[in-house]
């Protein structure tokens, strides 16, 4: 008897536990009688006309002599799958202001501003561009509901208040002889949807598992720091790669659709929670990283930033500011402070016109930032005479501070 209650109430627990699970996420297929169609608005007949369509769609290994090109009606029996499939999956519907604030945060969309060539507003759907392709809005227009594998592009329906990419109509939904359906919309787009509007913390942490690219593309493409978790999580796992010197940049800035740049306060705020003394973790390279961002970024000879010279000296300025507070924590290497030199690092760079756009600009009104570049002439000395013209070795020490600046004193 009693062998029988113990069974018994583990049954009934795994039968609790798979419950939760189901109303966490549905991860199966959804079957829907005939019937049940008249509680959806998708319109069956119409989806099944479209998938015969959608067989001519090109990709790179199939071409047609007459392609079918995805359009806006494709584009809205997408969004109908999506949305039936999100309901039926605990999707709460947001009110369209609390809305319409997280897209503005997430996207940096402007509603009241069409000038943003990422940007697409139309048919009741905003259009977020991916990939740029050559930046012309002809282009951008041409290839609009091409494919999200192609594309990246992110469509917001702003009736309904979701966000969802182009797929293929049969990607979504098996449709039988007898007009019944199965949805099948793949988890990642419940998962951003609940993440993103619903604050689903166990979405996030699936999402991170599993739509990696997308999770650093919220940092790094549309500058979204707001979340601490997922700003500590792209940082943790972006290093400065010289293969792809700009990508590490796009932690601390964005430029903005009327090309202003937007600097990411929040990024120094996580680094600085991150950047611990006798830290044994991945985290003790993260000055080595932005030295060798500082490097690429400031080198008088780069002439591929794409912003203004004051902007780029704002974006500089930040970074080294972050940087060389270490050198006077007594708490790193050794108690001797940070050794990376990055000021004396950004003096050696600078060029005269580009000190004055320094100075002209109270050097952006950074605290102490004026008193640590005087201080760092010493560095500026050292970086040049040892890293960049290689006259030190062991038969030329480079001087000691003391001994340069009984030759060199401060004015």
């Amino acid at each position: 008897m009693q062998t029988s209650n113990i069974f018994t109430i583990i049954l009934l627990l795994i039968a609790c536990n798979s419950m939760g699970q189901d109303n966490n996420m549905n991860t199966t297929t959804k079957q829907y009688a005939k019937s049940e169609n008249l509680d959806t608005k998708i319109d069956i007949e119409d989806v099944k006309k479209h998938i015969k369509l959608q067989e001519k769609v090109e990709s790179d290994e199939v071409e047609y002599s007459d392609p079918y090109n995805l359009n806006i009606e494709d584009l809205k029996l997408v969004s109908n799958i999506v949305y039936d499939d999100l309901i039926s999956n605990n999707y709460s519907k947001p009110n369209a202001e609390s809305f319409n604030n997280k897209v503005e945060t997430i996207f940096s969309i402007s509603h009241s501003s069409n000038k943003c060539v990422s940007i697409d507003k139309k048919d009741g759907y905003i259009t977020v561009f991916g990939n740029r392709l050559d930046g012309n809005p002809a282009t951008l227009e041409q290839n609009k509901y091409e494919l999200y594998s192609t594309t990246q592009n992110v469509f917001i329906n702003t009736n309904n208040q979701f966000i969802f990419p182009m797929l293929l109509l049969k990607e979504l939904i098996n449709i039988s002889s007898d007009n019944s359906f199965k949805i099948k919309v793949p988890r990642y787009i419940i998962a951003r949807n609940m993440y993103l509007f619903n604050d689903s913390k166990p979405q996030f942490k699936w999402l991170v598992l599993n739509d990696q690219n997308f999770m650093e593309s919220l940092v790094k493409t549309f500058g979204y720091t707001q979340d601490t978790e997922l700003l500590k999580w792209v940082i943790e796992r972006t290093k400065f790669d010289k293969k792809d010197p700009s990508d590490y940049g796009k932690l601390f800035w964005i430029k903005n659709c009327d090309e202003s740049v937007r600097l990411h306060a929040n990024t120094f705020k996580v680094l600085q929670k991150l950047y611990l003394p006798n830290d044994s973790s991945e985290n003790r390279f993260i000055l080595d990283h932005i030295k060798n961002y500082l490097e690429y970024f400031a080198d008088f000879n780069n002439k591929e930033t794409g912003v203004s010279k004051e902007d780029k000296l704002k974006i500089l300025a930040n970074i080294v500011y972050f940087g060389e507070q270490y050198k006077y924590d007594k708490r790193f290497v050794s108690g001797y402070g940070d050794n990376s030199k990055l000021m004396g690092r950004l003096r050696f760079f600078l060029d005269k016109e580009e000190v004055n756009i320094l100075q002209e600009n109270n050097y952006f009104n950074l605290p102490k930032f004026k008193e640590w570049w005087d201080n760092a002439d010493y560095d500026e000395y050292f970086v040049e005479e040892c890293e960049y013209n290689g006259t030190c070795g062991p038969d030329n020490q480079p001087m000691n501070i003391t001994d340069w600046r009984k030759q060199h004193p401060k004015k």
